[in-house]
Order: structure tokens, then sequence, then C-alpha cells
């Protein structure tokens, strides 16, 4: 190991200039840094988001669920630029204590909804319109486990090797080794379940698919972190036909534009209102990222 070696103190500090691409909104206490009232739009579901991962899976759900004829999916969703810390304003932090995206309000309700975590979205969602959550308790038991593997996973991808391969200010030999090994364990456990089921509920597109996609899809398409090479993408061929089925979709295909503000002008929609804005969209670019 060619790594300097780095001996904790007794007791750690934080140093805010830490480095890495998100070193400025990384902290280690709660709460909001400053007041901002967020804004409402004129559907009950109210979504406030960054087309990250974590936020292509709620706006593909919602536009899935438009697609499907559930009219009452109707949204807005509203911009967090998390590089300019909006995720820390005091009306997100009343909506997310958690202070990431994505964040759900749904005005529906008696009492206005709050709704966070993206794997919470996506299962409050499908149990509101009924949808993408197979009603066969078997085939219902086994999109939930694979809904909850992709949120127990996902750190791992994303803030472990996503972070050291293409986040950190110094390549660690041993960090980027750890967590290579344990994306490719992931990719593999993915591909000999897709070897003999076409979803990941088996015959049935679900929730666990919509969350699956914008993570390990996008790995191995090389459009979070352009790590496919690195990684063999290439040896994941169950998971690469999963991938480009999902990506023919027209709501997946609109769900990743949502909220997007980066790439080419054509895919991005920063804020959606209506579905006519996919006709509408601003060219404009407002600078963004593919970590949550």
């Amino acid at each position: 190991m060619a790594d300097t070696e780095y001996t904790p103190p007794k007791v750690w500090k934080w140093e805010s200039e830490n480095g890495g691409a998100f070193a400025n909104i990384n902290r280690p206490i709660s709460g909001a840094t400053h007041d901002k009232v967020l804004p409402i739009g004129k559907h009950p579901l109210q979504l406030y988001s960054l087309a990250t991962p974590n936020g292509v899976k709620v706006t593909t759900m919602l536009e899935e669920l438009l697609e499907a004829g559930h009219s009452g999916a109707e949204y807005d969703a509203h911009l967090i630029n998390i590089r300019e810390g909006d995720q820390f304003g005091s009306g997100f932090v009343g909506v997310n204590p958690n202070s990431k995206i994505p964040a759900l309000m749904d005005h529906s309700t008696p009492e206005p909804t709050r709704v966070f975590e993206s794997g919470s979205i996506l299962l409050y969602l499908a149990e509101k319109f009924g949808a993408f959550l197979p009603k066969d308790a078997a085939k219902r038991t086994q999109a939930l486990n694979w809904l909850f593997w992709q949120m127990g996973s996902a750190p791992y991808l994303g803030g472990g090797f996503g972070h050291f391969y293409a986040y950190a200010p110094v390549k660690i030999e041993y960090c980027i080794d750890r967590f290579t090994m344990e994306v490719k364990r992931q990719l593999d456990v993915l591909d000999k379940h897709l070897a003999h089921n076409e979803y990941f509920a088996g015959d049935e597109y679900s929730i666990a698919d919509i969350a699956i996609w914008p993570w390990h899809g996008a790995v191995v398409k090389g459009t979070v972190y352009e790590a496919a090479e690195f990684l063999s993408a290439h040896e994941y061929k169950n998971v690469l036909r999963w991938t480009n089925q999902l990506a023919k979709r027209p709501a997946v295909q609109r769900g990743r534009m949502v909220n997007r503000t980066w790439g080419e002008p054509s895919s991005q929609l920063p804020e959606r209102h209506d579905a006519s804005d996919f006709e509408l969209r601003t060219m404009d670019k407002i600078g963004g990222s593919e970590e949550a």
C-alpha cells in the first residue's frame, strides 16, 4: 500500500475544510442553517429534490403513476440545489430533518403529510395509489426485499465507491479496492437474480426496479462516476439487459429529466409543474451533481 498511514486522534475534531467535492455541505451536526420558506405549487403532491439517483427514483415513480392513468399523482417538483445548501433551509428541514433529498409533502391528506427517504416515498406512493407493488403476497414480499436491499446497498455504492473513486481529494488504494469489491459483489447479486427474472419481483415491474435502476443501472452504463470500464460492467449481461429495458420506458425517460440541471440541455427540466413542461423545458444550466 502506498497510502500514507493515518493514526486517528483520541478525540475527533471537525475540520470544516477537509477537501473533496462536497466538503462545503458536509458537517457533523443537523438542523437549519438559514430561514427559507419552501414554495408550494398547484398540485397536492409537492416534491423537493434534485436529479441525483435518489431523486430520480421518486420522479420516475410519479411519472409512472401518471403514465398508468393515476391523475391524482400530478405533482410540482421544486429544485433543491444541494451544492448551494438549499437542503439546510428551515422549510426543507421541516419536511426532512435529515436534510437529504428527496422530500415530499402530500397536501391531499387532512393534515399535510411529510414523507422523506426515497424508499419510504416509493412505498407511500405505491400504497396510496395501489400501483407498482404486487398484490400477491409472495411477490409483494419479494419487491419489498429488493427495495430494502437497495436502500441498504446504495451507501456502499455512492458514499463508498462513488466518493473514493470519483470525488475524494486523494485516491486511496485501500478505500477504492474495498468499495470496488463490494459494488462488484452487488452487481453479481443482481445479475444472478435477473438471469431468471424479468424484474426484481419476478414478472411484475415494481418499486424495486424503480429504486435500483437509477443507481446500479446508471453505474453499469457509466452515467454515474464514469466507472463502467473500471468495474468491467460488460460482465453483468443480465443487469445490462434489464437496464436497457427500463431505459426505454417513457416514464423513466421523463423521470430522469426532472430536477436535472447538468448534461445535455435537452435532458434537463430543472422544475416540473405540469406535464407540458417537458415540451417547454428551459435550456438554462444551473449546475448540479450525480451524488446524493
